[in-house]
């Protein structure tokens, strides 16, 4: 198994690649990125073909990923493309592409392995590890274990073994740096690319931290605004903390992850027990299997690299659909 450590030396050095093995670009804040290239269909599908989307690379095309629940939180995974309306900056949209059935993923899972959670690793490992066994076999994960640094315990891989293995190789030690995990993981899944349909990957990552950034060199907002201009839902899992004088330490970190998962599209969740963990793990398992993937090309044209809303709405009463807020122009190169 390969282990790509990374220092505090290393993030300094060269903060955006961070885990590449080729040198890149040095720190600096994000640009602004064209809007990600994404399963491109043909412009009209009939009903036919709505359950199999063509694919076509180089095209921009704004692709988003939606969630729809009922009143009690339970997905709906019956309706159909015309169910579905899209508006961006309040103008709507065409949707030219649609998909119910099931794509594989791309996951990035991300444990916390500071000091402070020595007495409740081998729950979060057992929880883990039953959250990989759910994956399909066409589904490919990374797993990520950081305290005061950042390693890849296992590159990309559709191997459960593998992946099972690099969960229990963690061990509790050091201070937590969670905005350069979350940034690493993102900056990874990036590289994730399709160059045909059987690449398409819907990309999510999963985090779970019991407390707040202590020793990142990397900021909160550097993490958002990477986390804004990437194709990944972030699902973040923060152990609530009882203890009074901890209390402030959690209301920060309830406030980053509730950010980071409103933002992508994800969900937050605060367990109160370590031991809540798998129905946890559970529920990010079910909603990953029950999206929808839905993409049209944008009627506004200009490339000026300008943040644009987006609104998805469902003509079903009492349906709530939860996708990512919004994404940043293309520009001209």
């Amino acid at each position: 198994m390969r282990v790509v450590r990374l220092s505090a030396a290393v993030l300094v050095a060269a903060l955006p690649a961070l885990v590449s093995a080729s040198a890149q670009a040095p720190p600096q804040a994000p640009p602004p990125a064209p809007s990600q290239a994404t399963p491109q269909p043909t412009p009209q599908p009939t009903p036919q073909d709505q359950s199999r989307p063509a694919f076509r690379a180089g095209v921009e095309m704004v692709s988003l990923n939606v969630t729809v629940v009922d009143p009690s939180n339970r997905y709906i995974t019956d309706l159909d493309q015309a169910d579905f309306n899209i508006f961006e900056d309040g103008v709507k949209q065409e949707l030219a592409f649609f998909n119910k059935r099931q794509q594989p993923i791309a996951l990035s899972l991300l444990l916390d392995s500071s000091a402070s959670m020595e007495d409740k690793l081998a729950t979060l490992q057992k929880s883990a590890t039953e959250f990989v066994r759910r994956l399909k076999p066409a589904d490919i994960a990374q797993v990520v274990d950081f305290d005061s640094r950042v390693e890849i315990r296992q590159p990309f891989t559709s191997s459960k073994a593998e992946l099972e293995e690099a969960i229990l190789e963690t061990a509790a030690g050091g201070s937590t740096s969670l905005h350069n995990a979350i940034y690493i993981s993102l900056k990874e899944l990036r590289k994730v690319k399709a160059t045909a349909e059987e690449d398409v990957r819907r990309q999510a990552l999963v985090v779970f931290s019991d407390g707040e950034d202590t020793s990142s060199l990397v900021s909160f907002e550097e993490v958002l605004d990477l986390a804004k201009r990437s194709e990944t839902a972030i699902y973040a899992v923060a152990l609530r903390n009882t203890e009074p004088s901890q209390s402030k330490g959690f209301r920060e970190a309830e406030f980053v992850m509730r950010q980071l998962a409103q933002e992508t599209g994800g969900r937050a969740f605060f367990p109160a027990r370590i031991e809540d963990l798998s129905g946890v793990y559970a529920q990010i398992a079910d909603e990953l299997s029950s999206q929808y993937t839905i993409g049209y090309t944008s009627k506004n044209q200009l490339r000026n690299g300008a943040w644009r809303r987006v609104i998805v709405q469902v003509a079903r009463p009492n349906a709530t659909p939860r996708t990512k807020k919004g994404y940043y122009a293309p520009t001209t190169h």
